[in-house]
């Protein structure tokens, strides 16, 4: 069997005091591979200030143009008003960004995100996004090759992936979602930027009758399913916090997330299935694609009715 590589990212790290609290301890233990982080949110500075005090490296950018919970919002950098709803916040919803954002405020922006971390003398390993409101998925009006250019302009990888696990409930589900992989990936190797090959999801939010015993349960099944190359999964750890417990939804998930990688049973499952830990750096090495062979797919699909 060729080798499986994971990647296990923090998303939302400056989101709030309770998510730095854990997703510090997380990177400091080396549990995780790496965390992204939130320019716009409340928690960034502290965030990116711990950052550059422990030299901390295996930090990306979690491009954000969403605030979507009513006890945590924020505003853009920029100030564009396509950015935010009546409240003076970033759109709550995946939907209402796309129908409303300028494409060049977005732009400007993302720049804007990038050069925030640069302050604190952050130099990111990849770029991901929050709530994935750059792709598409509400109403088709997706952001993906003009991130990819700016990806390339960083030097950065990017979160896409390449095939769709079978197994993965969220991704598999989604109508048409093999032909989008193949003209994003492909997209991105004609761009040469660097993606995972897969990625695999979970729910957000608790479902009904989910406990964290099955949640464990769960994941762990998925390190023993993990197909071979290059995966990434993502996960938004959080200390128990009251005030956050009783306003967020499904914060309870966030707490589960946290305690999973503190826990003996999931290290041990992926030592046992021969799973190799890997991080950004790997991606950005062995993560591109032929530019050639990558233009070939993207004109087939382009082309395909």
């Amino acid at each position: 069997m060729n080798p499986r590589y994971l990647i296990i990212n923090c998303d939302d790290f400056g989101q709030s005091k309770p998510m730095n609290e854990a997703i510090m301890q997380l990177l400091e233990e080396r549990r995780v591979s790496s965390a992204t982080l939130m320019a716009p949110a409340p928690g960034f500075e502290e965030a990116a200030d711990w950052c550059k005090r422990k030299g901390q490296t295996n930090v990306g950018l979690h491009l954000t143009l969403t605030s979507e919970f009513d006890a945590v919002r924020w505003a853009s950098l920029t100030g564009h008003p396509s950015l935010h709803d009546e409240s003076g916040h970033m759109h709550k919803t995946v939907e209402a960004f796309e129908r409303h954002a300028d494409t060049g405020a977005v732009m400007k922006e993302l720049a804007a995100q990038y050069e925030a971390l640069r302050r604190f003398g952050i130099q990111p390993t990849h770029a991901d996004n929050h709530m994935g409101s750059l792709y598409g998925m509400a109403t088709g009006r997706s952001h993906i090759p003009q991130v990819l250019r700016q990806c390339a302009k960083w030097k950065l990888p990017f979160r896409l992936f390449r095939k769709v696990h079978p197994a993965d409930p969220l991704l598999s589900s989604i109508p048409g979602v093999e032909r989008i992989v193949a003209k994003a990936s492909s997209l991105a190797g004609v761009m040469g930027v660097a993606i995972p090959d897969y990625l695999l999801s979970h729910p957000f939010h608790i479902e009904e009758g989910e406990t964290y015993e099955l949640f464990k349960q769960s994941m762990i099944g998925k390190m023993y399913d993990l197909p071979e190359g290059i995966s990434e999964t993502y996960i938004h750890p959080a200390v128990e916090d009251s005030f956050m417990l009783e306003r967020v939804p499904h914060w309870e998930k966030r707490v589960w997330e946290h305690k999973l990688m503190l826990d003996d049973d999931f290290s041990y499952a992926v030592k046992d299935a021969g799973i190799v830990l890997t991080d950004y750096d790997y991606i950005r090495k062995y993560g591109r694609a032929s530019r050639i062979g990558s233009a070939f797919i993207l004109i087939r699909e382009l082309l395909r009715k």
